[in-house]
């Protein structure tokens, strides 16, 4: 990996472990105030708008800028909405936005989401490795649906604090759980695909388009 991207995604992993337990403090610690839930959401929808935007998304990243916007109005304005409430709605709806992400490149015709991710880190791509991404893909969508739906249980039937636990410790913990399982049954059943970090595929991805990369045409995955 090179260094300028060794150096990039440790100071990304840091930041994130910093705001993941400056949100536990700010849901479970802090003294109440509207404002708390300006410093728990505003990161994530601000990351969502300017991803979405320079992904050409414009709808997506208008809409989760207005969404900003009105959260920091509550705040000035000192309404009386439950900060808790606005908790359960960030965590519920990132990951229902990313099961619709994901879901959405299932269907007929199209080509799974990680199935590009794949096609743009290996160069040698074969029906079985596009099935196998297919398959990720689901299981990915599976899993965000599942997180959202014990998300609301917890919320409903235990107390906050165990909630909060869940949302802001085991949910980082939870994904990156997910990705060492799917990395140790990928080379298992595939042990063709050709050995790439999360950094690689991030990083491919982030470049987006690549004319050099495969074309695979999701016709040929049966």
């Amino acid at each position: 990996m090179p260094k300028r991207y060794a150096i990039r995604l440790s100071l990304f992993l840091v930041a994130s472990a910093l705001y993941v337990v400056l949100c536990h403090w700010l849901m479970t610690r802090s003294g109440s105030s509207p404002w708390n839930a300006v410093g728990v959401l505003a990161p994530m929808v601000a990351a969502i708008a300017l991803g979405a935007w320079r992904a050409g998304q414009r709808l997506l990243g208008a809409t989760a800028a207005l969404v900003l916007a009105a959260l920091c109005a509550q705040a000035w304005l000192g309404l009386d909405l439950s900060p808790q409430v606005l908790y359960l709605a960030q965590h519920v709806g990132v990951n229902l936005f990313l099961a619709i992400g994901f879901g959405s490149t299932l269907r007929a015709g199209r080509t799974a989401l990680i199935t590009i991710m794949a096609t743009r880190v290996h160069r040698n791509f074969t029906p079985d490795m596009a099935l196998y991404t297919r398959k990720v893909t689901a299981a990915w969508t599976l899993y965000f649906i599942g997180m959202a739906v014990v998300s609301v249980g917890l919320f409903v039937f235990a107390s906050f604090a165990a909630w909060a636990l869940f949302a802001n410790i085991l949910t980082p913990v939870a994904v990156v759980l997910m990705f060492a399982a799917e990395y140790t049954v990928r080379y298992r059943l595939h042990p063709e695909f050709e050995r790439a970090s999360v950094a690689d595929a991030i990083r491919s991805y982030m470049r987006g388009s690549d004319p050099a990369a495969p074309k695979f045409h999701p016709d040929s995955v049966t």
